[in-house]
């Protein structure tokens, strides 16, 4: 794990260096959430709003809604493809999100319509890593855990 500036960032994890994190399940699906620098530029999340389970959506369309005191806005799928699952221990408690966004604060699972390029817009490992940081100095951000 990689920190900087108080951010985690796993350069194990696939991103779109804005707000999202993938993680390829190994099923064919892929595992979707936000990053630690975007829960802390959000500030507490109090509310979360999922696309429901058959749900197609294509690249950029937003796949969640998210609400906190000084952010609303939606979450962009990183890829053409179908939710197949949706984390509801964030729909019951979206404050997780600023507590473990790694982990069980993920949002949706997704199905690629095209899985060869379901990765193609995102970077992953050490270039990930480097650009971030790049996104945390460009917006000062200094990542903290909100308490629940």
């Amino acid at each position: 794990m990689t920190e900087y500036r108080g951010c985690e960032l796993p350069p194990d994890l696939w991103y779109d260096l804005d707000y999202l994190w993938v993680a390829p399940e190994g099923d064919g699906t892929y595992r979707i959430g936000i990053t630690d620098p975007a829960q802390t530029m959000a500030g507490r999340v109090r509310y979360v709003t999922l696309k429901p389970v058959g749900t197609h959506r294509p690249w950029k369309k937003p796949l969640a809604r998210l609400e906190s005191g000084k952010w609303a806005g939606g979450i962009p799928a990183p890829f053409d493809g179908v939710i197949v699952a949706v984390n509801d221990r964030v729909l019951a408690d979206p404050g997780l999100i600023n507590i473990a966004p790694y982990s069980d604060a993920w949002l949706v699972k997704m199905k690629p319509d095209a899985p060869q390029r379901a990765l193609e817009h995102l970077v992953t490992g050490a270039a990930a890593v480097e650009r971030l940081k790049a996104w945390i100095d460009r917006y000062d951000v200094q990542c903290m855990r909100c308490a629940q």
